[in-house]
């Protein structure tokens, strides 16, 4: 079992950058495949990115390739999305999710473990 929470949230201009940070407890942080996603107003929850176990290997929507990345630092049990180029078309809530023991994966099925979301507002 693991505990998600995020938090870096916020209102933003469009050009501007913010850093979605995913705080994790319980179980072997390095042990879960990491992952953020986004649902956006009047839309399903869809993939952003994803990380493998040790960091190694990634993956981010092609929407936000150049602009997204996504990190995480197993000593502190914190998953990072850094935003750059922000547009208004990523306004959305923004979620964590882990899956245990297995490899990256864009599906929302896919991962057991969710944080609450916050909130990004992109103003034009």
């Amino acid at each position: 079992q693991v505990q998600l929470v995020e938090s870096g949230g916020g209102l933003v201009q469009a050009g501007g950058s913010l850093r979605l940070s995913c705080a994790a407890s319980g179980r072997t942080f390095s042990w879960y495949t990491m992952a953020w996603f986004r649902r956006a107003p009047g839309k399903n929850r869809g993939f952003v990115a994803t990380i493998s176990g040790t960091g190694g290997t990634t993956r981010v929507v092609d929407s936000v390739k150049g602009r997204f990345t996504i990190s995480r630092d197993n000593a502190k049990n914190t998953l990072y999305l850094q935003m750059n180029s922000l547009k208004p078309e990523d306004t959305a809530v923004y979620y964590c999710a882990a899956k245990y023991l297995s490899s990256i994966s864009d599906a929302v099925g896919g991962y057991d473990y969710w944080g609450q979301g916050t909130q990004v507002t992109v103003s034009s």
